[in-house]
């Protein structure tokens, strides 16, 4: 199974990091963005999957593909945040993190402007 490779890596590299960490703290936090980045580049086949697959569904359900492609950017916006932040929290740094994460937000907003744009004159057009 998948998850018990990825969860694998994820435990041997905890375990070097713990290790590493009480002798070369920075190497440490090196090592965990390599994981990190290992994981993610291990997912995205499955990401180019699951992406295909919702295509073919928004295409038909006759959906205006530009909702879908804000989604995804959406999506991932959010990932790449949460990676960031977390990775600045992990090097003692909650003050940047907070701030990738206000950052993120304030993205994700201007990004789904359209949707919510479309939605208000869907509802203006509903309401006499």
């Amino acid at each position: 199974m998948e998850i018990l490779r990825i969860v694998g890596v994820c435990l041997i590299g905890t375990i070097l990091t713990v290790i590493v960490r009480s002798k070369k703290p920075e190497i440490a936090m090196q090592l965990s963005i390599v994981i990190g980045l290992i994981i993610f580049s291990a997912m995205l086949p499955r990401i180019g999957e699951l992406i295909s697959i919702l295509s073919t569904l928004v295409s038909r359900a006759n959906v205006d593909n530009v909702y879908f492609v804000t989604v995804l950017k959406v999506i991932g916006v959010a990932y790449i945040v949460g990676f960031g932040a977390e990775v600045s929290r992990d090097a003692g740094e909650n003050a940047i993190a907070s701030k990738i994460e206000f950052a993120g937000k304030v993205l994700i907003m201007v990004m789904a402007l359209p949707i919510m744009i479309a939605i208000l004159e869907t509802i203006t057009r509903l309401i006499p």
